[in-house]
């Protein structure tokens, strides 16, 4: 365990939330040589060892999620739902066990797969109240990373809008069969097989990962694990520096300005803009996430409460607070991002730079240019849900 051991330490020196996989397949067997289907109970024999270990130390855990694409038709190897729900409840009772105060027990996630209603309805049905407190599944939207039509799919946002299906179908599930579980996507990374090897760390994919962090909170996802950190084409960090990548910065902002409350958003303009809106995690108002996936057109955003609670068109006497994105040379497969027309590098101490916003009078539209990604904070947007 001395590598648990080095890795909890890295873990409370960055303040990491930690979600740990457990194996399975533990105590299964093949059905036959000819099918994928694993039978058997999961035997939590090494999970249990491995928990009580993990308490005994006091490291922390967010979450243990058992298995990894075993649902519905699997990635290698399945598992029926019946026998997959009955497992969820040994692994509940034996968190219990381990973690007996309720405000530091981890939460227990499954399954960790790609959706399929039938398989989804029966795993909650059977699991029961309040055991699947996160029901992960997995998103691979875009096809496999050698496809050399990646880069057409992520600027279209007709394709990219059949993902929200699944979304849909997945809080309907959730609805129906296990009210007391949230909707995780708990790995997703655009195209699969490692990304695309020119684009999915290039500024361009932050068309796709962004609009699926606004996709799923407005289909009321409470988690969004992108894979990766480290790793592939499609990580979070170049895989031989570790110099951010475009979309490190993008996940950055989004966390820094866009609050919980998600807000309905709509507009009357071009589909390659995309539009979400959120309470502001740090002021009263709201924030804004604006995709322009067009190359040509730049868009005037003016911001109107619909709901005429407070009959007003923003022109809050506070500047807006606005970050716009932008690739170097305008090359939407650069993977060096501008923020307001200034380069995003690393200081000498290796830390991320200062991203502060430009200021702009509240009266005048946002202006979102081609190819571009914009964040705005719009103080004192007396928004209902924001009150």
């Amino acid at each position: 365990m001395e590598r648990w051991d080095v890795m909890n330490k890295f873990f409370n020196q960055t303040g990491t939330k930690i979600t740990f996989g457990l194996n399975a397949l533990m105590g299964r067997k093949k059905l036959n040589s000819n099918d994928s289907l694993m039978v058997g109970k999961w035997d939590p024999q090494n999970a249990h060892d491995f928990m009580k270990y993990t308490a005994s130390k006091g490291y922390k855990i967010d979450s243990y999620e058992l298995g990894n694409e075993l649902c519905g038709s699997g990635v290698a190897a399945r598992i029926e739902a019946e026998q997959y729900g009955k497992d969820m409840i040994v692994l509940k009772k034996l968190v219990q066990e381990l973690y007996p105060n309720p405000n530091t027990q981890p939460k227990i996630l499954g399954p960790a797969g790609f959706y399929d209603k039938q398989w989804f309805d029966t795993f909650l049905r059977v699991s029961g109240p309040n055991v699947v407190d996160g029901l992960t599944h997995h998103i691979y939207n875009l096809g496999a990373g050698v496809d050399p039509t990646l880069i057409n799919k992520i600027q279209d946002p007709n394709f990219l809008d059949q993902i929200a299906e699944v979304y849909k179908d997945i809080s309907s599930s959730i609805k129906m069969y296990g009210p007391w579980s949230r909707a995780w996507v708990g790995e997703a990374g655009g195209a699969y097989n490692s990304g695309g090897k020119d684009v999915s760390h290039a500024f361009v994919d932050g068309f796709w990962y962004l609009d699926q962090l606004g996709m799923t909170s407005a289909f009321n996802h409470k988690v969004f694990c992108r894979q990766a950190l480290v790793g592939g084409n499609y990580g979070l960090l170049n895989t031989t520096t570790f110099i951010p990548n475009p979309d490190y910065y993008g996940a950055l902002l989004w966390h820094r300005l866009m609050g919980k409350n998600v807000l309905f958003t709509s507009h009357k303009g071009s589909p390659y803009l995309r539009v979400y809106s959120h309470c502001s995690k740090k002021s009263a108002g709201i924030s804004l996430l604006m995709i322009n996936m067009s190359n040509s057109t730049t868009f005037e955003v003016s911001v109107v409460d619909e709901t005429n609670l407070y009959n007003q068109e923003y022109t809050n006497l506070n500047q807006r607070e606005e970050y716009h994105l932008t690739p170097k040379d305008g090359n939407i497969l650069s993977d060096v991002l501008l923020l307001n027309g200034t380069p995003l590098k690393l200081t000498e101490s290796f830390d991320i730079p200062a991203m502060n916003p430009q200021l702009v009078d509240s009266v005048s539209p946002i202006k979102v240019g081609p190819d571009s990604i914009v964040f705005a904070t719009l103080k004192g947007f007396k928004a209902p849900a924001c009150a």
